[in-house]
């Protein structure tokens, strides 16, 4: 199967990327994401290695490998360096009206049978009175935590 993101690095690259290799100091995973560049390189001065040589070579999947070709194409060399920016966005199940309401209710009386609110229950609490559909313990805790 051909590749459909292709590296060719210009000389100015490939200096650049060289020198973060040799460099002492840098951030191994910007190290090795220079080594994977330039041994990808299909350009004249390059290697040419293919990615399942490259994944042998340096201990990784020959996905690592592809996902760091295919920012290098598509979002530039520094891009590809770093580490990607996580794409998933979560929205928060507790905002500030629940957040006052979460309050409310730990500090209210505990529920019949009990000598003191639970994570647990102030999570079975906050669904049963409609105010969320479901929620962890954990968010509940660190909606807490906040609190204090």
């Amino acid at each position: 199967m051909a590749k459909k993101y292709l590296v060719k690095l210009t000389e100015e690259e490939r200096t650049y990327l060289a020198s973060l290799v040799y460099k002492g100091k840098v951030a191994a995973h910007k190290r090795l994401h220079a080594e994977i560049l330039l041994k990808a390189d299909m350009g004249a001065l390059g290697e040419q290695w293919q990615d399942s040589q490259i994944s042998e070579a340096f201990g990784i999947s020959t996905r690592t490998v592809e996902r760091v070709r295919e920012r290098l194409v598509q979002e530039g060399l520094e891009s590809a360096l770093n580490r990607a920016k996580p794409t998933r966005v979560r929205s928060r199940v507790i905002d500030g009206e629940n957040e006052a309401h979460l309050v409310a209710l730990a500090c209210g009386d505990a529920p019949d049978g009990r000598s003191r609110w639970t994570l647990r229950l102030l999570g079975q609490g906050m669904v049963e009175l409609g105010y969320v559909e479901s929620v962890s313990h954990e968010t509940i805790r660190q909606t807490l935590k906040k609190t204090n």
